[in-house]
């Protein structure tokens, strides 16, 4: 396709088809981000100037976007930013990006808080990222304090950015380290929420290539079957844990009894449950102390 002028909305034709071409899951929102980042207009604004041609340097920006694209790289990193319970964050390949499916996690937390309303209560979220539930909870809590993990440096880094961009940094702590090796003697928490590794180590190959090849395994990889997370946490779980409260995770389709298994071997825990994602699947894994 040669248009004799490259406007915007030839310009969105053009890369829509070539995503698709390429067999992209989102070949018009895709070109759509980009070109918006390029211009820097939001999506509608794309739409209120579709006749308007792009100048030479801003047609050359758009096409080294759409380069990174073919190679697979993920929008979100090749932006920036990816938004979670509408709020955008920053996102590097040192963190995975946030899902909407993950949102899960967040909406359980605040049913499971609420009768703690107008109160402090503590939280703490293993493998936190790039901090978006943590985040997410404490702009929805405001009496709620949270402790974040991760082994990564480096997430923890754009996890403590996001957080003073979104006026939460005074409410978060967030430290290094590996499941509850990072806690101080004695801490307990009202809430334990964590979206953790879970994909079996056979899945990798058959992944997109934008998840195998870009996010950062460390956050993906759980083991043989997927559940190496599950099997270290739930045998101690209830030890971090107030009287009443609750442990949320984030699982992977059809990972529900196993993990439901687990859980049950633990005498300290009641109340099990799930919660479905957008598609109707499992995908948070609920569970209380006894009183």
């Amino acid at each position: 396709m040669a248009p004799t002028m490259w406007t915007i909305l030839a310009l969105l034709r053009w890369a829509d088809e070539r995503f698709r071409r390429e067999g992209m899951a989102t070949p018009r929102l895709d070109a759509e981000l980009l070109l918006a980042e390029t211009l820097g207009l939001d999506r509608v604004g794309l739409y209120t100037h579709f006749d308007q041609p792009l100048q030479p340097g801003e047609l050359a920006r758009f096409k080294e976007l759409i380069r990174r694209r073919l190679r697979r790289e993920p929008v979100a990193y090749i932006l920036g930013k990816r938004e979670f319970w509408s709020l955008p964050l920053r996102v590097t390949p040192e963190v995975l990006i946030p899902r909407p499916d993950t949102e899960t996690l967040v909406s359980e937390g605040l049913k499971v808080l609420a009768p703690l309303e107008g109160k402090e209560f503590r939280f703490l979220e293993i493998g936190t990222g790039s901090g978006a539930v943590s985040i997410a909870l404490a702009k929805e809590l405001p009496g709620a304090r949270g402790l974040a993990t991760d082994l990564s440096p480096r997430a923890l880094a754009i996890a403590q950015e996001n957080a003073r961009e979104w006026g939460v940094r005074e409410r978060l702590r967030f430290v290094q380290g590996d499941l509850f090796e990072p806690l101080k003697q004695g801490e307990v928490f009202d809430l334990i929420v964590t979206n953790p590794p879970y994909i079996p180590r056979e899945d990798f190959p058959s992944l997109p290539p934008e998840v195998r090849e870009y996010e950062p395994r460390i956050a993906l990889d759980g083991g043989d079957d997927g559940l190496d997370f599950y099997r270290r946490a739930l045998p101690g779980i209830s030890d971090y844990l107030t009287a009443g409260g609750w442990f949320l995770a984030e699982i992977g389709a059809g990972q529900g009894p196993k993990v439901l298994e687990m859980g049950r071997n633990n005498p300290s825990l009641d109340s099990f449950g799930f919660a479905k994602d957008l598609s109707g699947i499992d995908r948070v894994f609920r569970v209380r102390k006894k009183t």
